[in-house]
């Protein structure tokens, strides 16, 4: 994300803090539903894509590179600095296996275009606390596709995206926005958590026009019925889309789209929609978390009273 270029979803689907202060602060929060893409630098630097070397090795997607030349390499950037020599040894490591490579300057830059030191995605931004500025986003955590597993990360950033194009879902084929990060890549918050009910950090941003907020609504007054879906599907435009909540249990709610219009353009739910706040009779009720692959106008959502357990400090 550090210049403009599309960006496909490949996020959807998928600090402990209790105590009753935080739903004192939080009674009131501001529902977005804009479309965001998501950056975290990672401390390593990681093989994104299989490739073939001259000498017949592979480096393997996934493989960590570790060192050149004994020297420590913790960034794609670190790792460019220190392409100045003839030849280069690249250390590479995979689980507990660890080998040495032998490459020339050149064969060691034609390997830059298939190495990663970040992970990115786009998804959609849930809430603003107008108290503390914390933001929640997504509804569920992001895990590297390539490393499957929830990325360690030393800083991260969130960017205001714009939707350029849907690919519309269909029954067993998820479909998915295709976005560019907007306003010149100005970064709307951090990123301080990555937990299992969404993405968290600190708004920090007066550009963004906000809505008022609006009470939340608790699991036990959640009702079977018609609600509303506040998300993006062009443009930064926030719209709001009707649908049915259909099954309400524990911190969890199942759903189907209603609205016509929502469903001629996307087909129901797609990547990158998680995070889209529900409301229903004018409170604030949850965020989507996931489509059902074979139905994607039934989607899922978790209560917003759960996501704001863990809202770190």
């Amino acid at each position: 994300m550090r210049h403009m270029r599309k960006l496909v979803s490949i996020i959807l689907l998928i600090s402990v803090l209790t105590s009753q202060t935080v739903f004192a602060e939080a009674k009131k929060l501001i529902p977005m539903g804009e479309s965001i893409g998501i950056q975290l630098q990672l401390p390593f630097v990681y093989v994104a894509h299989d490739v073939l070397l001259p000498n017949g090795e592979w480096l393997k997607k996934g493989d960590f590179i570790t060192e050149l030349n004994g020297r420590k390499i913790n960034s794609v950037d670190s790792l460019k600095e220190e392409l100045n020599e003839s030849n280069l040894t690249l250390s590479v490591q995979k689980k507990d296996e660890k080998r040495q490579l032998a490459l020339t300057k050149e064969e060691a830059s034609n390997i830059l275009p298939f190495l990663k030191d970040e992970t990115d995605g786009i998804g959609t931004l849930t809430y603003i606390d107008p108290d503390s500025k914390q933001y929640g986003a997504l509804g569920h955590q992001i895990v590297d596709g390539v490393l499957n597993a929830p990325p360690k990360f030393k800083e991260g950033s969130i960017f205001l995206a714009s939707i350029e194009q849907i690919k519309k879902s269909s029954p067993g084929h998820p479909g998915y926005k295709i976005s560019v990060i907007e306003n010149n890549n100005i970064r709307l918050g951090n990123v301080v958590s990555n937990d299992m009910y969404g993405i968290f950090g600190q708004w920090e941003t007066n550009n963004q026009s906000l809505r008022q907020p609006i009470e939340i609504m608790h699991v036990e007054d959640i009702k079977v019925g018609k609600a509303e879906l506040y998300t993006a599907i062009e443009g930064s435009k926030v719209e709001s889309f009707d649908i049915n909540i259909i099954k309400v249990e524990d911190n969890f709610l199942q759903f189907i789209v209603t609205d016509k219009e929502l469903l001629d353009k996307t087909g129901g739910i797609l990547q990158g929609m998680s995070g889209s706040p529900i409301i229903q009779d004018g409170k604030f009720v949850g965020a989507v978390t996931h489509m059902f692959v074979e139905q994607p106008s039934k989607g899922a959502a978790i209560s917003v009273e759960e996501m704001l357990k863990k809202t770190p400090k």
